[in-house]
C-alpha cells in the first residue's frame, strides 16, 4: 500500500445544484447557471494554487437535452457567452482547454467556438481544464468501440489500452479524485472509464456556493485516504 500522494493531479467535479440554488435565490434555474459559471473560474483557480494540474468538469451530460427548451437554450446561449468571455482569459493564463464529448447536436458556431479555443490553447502548459459538454462515459465508451471496428482492430487486439486510446481526451491521466456537489451520490455517467478507481467525495455545498475551502476539504479529505487500487 503506497499513500496517497499529497496533492491530487488530476480532479473531476460533477457540479449539481444550480437549480436549487437559483429557487432559493427566488429566480430561475438560468440565473444558477449562470452563477455556477462563475464557481469554475473560481475552482480552476484554486486547483492552480493547489497544485492540482487537470480539472475536468461536467457542463452537460447526453442526457441533459431531456430537460426542458428553455432551460437547454438558455444554456447553449450560455455555453457560447463563456466560451466567448472567459477563454481568453484561461489562454494568457496559460491553462489548456480540452472539450470532450460528441460535438454532434451543438450548433456549428459553439464548435467552431470550442475547437478554436482548443487550437488556440494547445500549447499551454500551466494546467488543464477539460470540459466534458454534450458528454456522457457511455456514449465515449461506444464511440471508442466504433473506432476499434472502423480501425478494423482484430477482437484479440482489443484490450483496456486499445479503448484507452480512443477515449476522447487519451493523453489526460485518470483522475484521483471525483467530487460530487449538493449532497447527490452518483457518478451520473461522468467519466465511466477513467474512474474506475478514483476516490470520491460527496459535498452538501450547491454549486455555485463552491469555493477554495470547500476544494480544499475535499483535497484534505483525499489525502488521508489509501489508495489500494484492488490490492490489500
Amino acid at each position: 500500500m503506497s499513500p496517497s500522494p499529497r496533492v491530487p493531479h488530476h480532479v473531476g467535479i460533477i457540479m449539481d445544484g444550480n437549480g436549487r440554488w437559483a429557487k432559493l435565490q427566488g429566480k430561475s434555474v438560468n440565473f444558477g447557471h449562470r452563477a455556477g459559471v462563475r464557481a469554475i473560474k473560481r475552482v480552476m483557480y484554486a486547483c492552480d494554487d493547489l497544485g492540482i494540474e487537470v480539472l475536468s468538469i461536467y457542463a452537460f451530460s447526453t442526457e441533459n437535452w431531456s430537460r426542458s427548451r428553455r432551460e437547454v437554450g438558455g444554456l447553449m446561449r450560455l455555453f457560447e457567452e463563456t466560451v466567448q468571455k472567459e477563454f481568453d482569459e484561461l489562454h494568457e493564463r496559460g491553462i489548456r482547454v480540452y472539450i470532450s464529448g460528441r460535438r454532434d447536436g451543438l450548433s456549428p458556431h459553439l464548435v467552431r467556438m470550442l475547437e478554436d479555443a482548443e487550437e488556440r490553447t494547445r500549447d499551454n502548459r500551466r494546467g488543464v481544464l477539460n470540459v466534458c459538454l454534450n458528454y456522457g462515459g457511455r456514449a465515449e465508451i461506444v464511440d471508442a468501440a466504433r473506432r476499434l471496428v472502423a480501425e478494423g482492430v482484430a477482437a484479440e487486439a482489443v484490450d483496456e489500452k486499445a479503448i484507452a486510446e480512443r477515449l476522447y481526451v487519451p493523453e489526460l491521466a485518470d483522475p484521483d479524485l471525483v467530487i460530487r456537489t449538493a449532497n447527490e451520490s452518483r457518478l451520473s455517467n461522468f467519466l465511466l472509464w477513467q474512474s474506475a478507481y478514483s476516490e470520491f467525495y460527496v459535498t452538501r455545498t450547491l454549486w455555485p456556493d463552491f469555493d477554495k475551502p470547500d476544494l480544499e476539504a475535499a483535497v484534505a479529505e483525499y489525502q488521508r485516504r489509501e489508495r489500494r487500487f484492488g490490492g490489500r
